[in-house]
């Protein structure tokens, strides 16, 4: 089941007994919980009938007990098992699994990890309960993410506004989402976010940053590229080298793909996994560097990344390291 269709469901007070959530994204066991906690159960009714647990503290017979309990001055009760990977004894709450009660909701967060599903318990939770695995999105679905999210909140977000953020940010949906519902509390009337915006509120300069260093280094603009790296050497909380590199490498790594593709620019685009309106920047760094040369840049990135960690190096700033690859790169 999807988080969507569960959400739907409890929005029309629909609810099952168990709820079961797992898997790799916090984000969306998050979603959940939060809503579970807060909106399922009016006020009055949750002080009598919320319980929550957390799985380092919690007593599995504690857990069980609860459960079976009636609610008070309500039709249900909520109960909530939080970071249940971190139970004893976990497969204990089987018994209540078996027989669950109609009258109590009983949601169960297990972060970061999947239960072995050769497991008899395992079995049993996915036959018995509303059962849900979050996944990491791939890095190449952020910025469709993101524009899905800006939309459903009724705004709309600029192209390269979505890079700022995806680059700056990375795989982080929580923190993505507080950051977005930052900048729509400060837009007032306006409806679009810009890359303005994301300087202004998130802290992020539009002119220097990984994309634009990305684009100077397609092109070969090494005078931009100095310029995007001393801007990172002297404000070093702005794009760390330990996120420059992934994202390079992550953009050439694309470039690369482009020498096995065919068709047109979008049928392209759509292979590689990148957004249509930035496929010319990987299209003209294929064309700058040619397969060998980018090649040789994968290779390059490898090696400055083991610098960075000390490895094959002395203790050299992290821009100079980035000013040294990228003579090299251009060479």
């Amino acid at each position: 089941m999807s988080v969507d269709k569960i959400l739907n469901e409890w929005g029309k007070k629909t609810y099952k007994p168990i709820y079961w959530l797992e898997g790799e994204e916090d984000y969306y066991i998050d979603q959940l919980v939060n809503y579970a906690e807060e909106k399922i159960l009016s006020e009055s009714e949750a002080s009598f009938n919320l319980t929550i647990f957390y799985g380092r503290d919690a007593n599995w017979a504690d857990i069980i007990n609860a459960c079976r309990k009636y609610p008070m001055f309500s039709d249900r009760q909520v109960v909530i098992l939080k970071e249940a990977q971190q139970l004893k004894e976990l497969d204990k709450l089987e018994a209540y699994f078996q027989q669950p009660l109609g009258s109590t909701i009983f949601i169960v967060a297990y972060k970061d990890k999947k239960l072995d599903a050769r497991t008899k318990f395992a079995k049993l939770v996915k036959e018995k309960s509303e059962f849900l695995s979050t996944k990491k999105i791939y890095d190449n679905a952020l910025p469709e993410w993101v524009n899905n999210l800006v939309t459903a909140l009724g705004h709309t977000i600029t192209p390269k506004a979505v890079m700022l953020l995806v680059d700056h940010i990375g795989n982080d949906l929580a923190r993505i989402e507080n950051e977005v519902q930052k900048i729509l509390i400060n837009l007032k009337d306006r409806k679009s976010i810009t890359e303005e915006d994301i300087e202004n509120f998130v802290g992020i300069s539009k002119d220097f940053n990984i994309f634009e260093l990305q684009t100077a280094i397609a092109v070969k603009d090494f005078p931009k590229a100095i310029r995007v790296i001393q801007y990172f050497g002297d404000n070093p909380k702005a794009a760390p080298i330990q996120l420059v590199l992934p994202s390079l490498y992550a953009f050439f790594s694309k470039v690369f793909m482009i020498y096995g593709a065919s068709g047109g620019d979008d049928a392209i685009a759509k292979q590689i996994g990148v957004n249509s309106f930035f496929y010319k920047s990987y299209a003209q760094a294929a064309k700058m560097y040619n397969y060998d040369g980018v090649e040789r840049v994968l290779l390059l990135l490898h090696q400055y990344n083991l610098k960075s960690l000390g490895i094959n190096a002395t203790r050299i700033a992290d821009a100079d390291l980035l000013k040294e690859m990228v003579v090299k790169m251009m060479l």
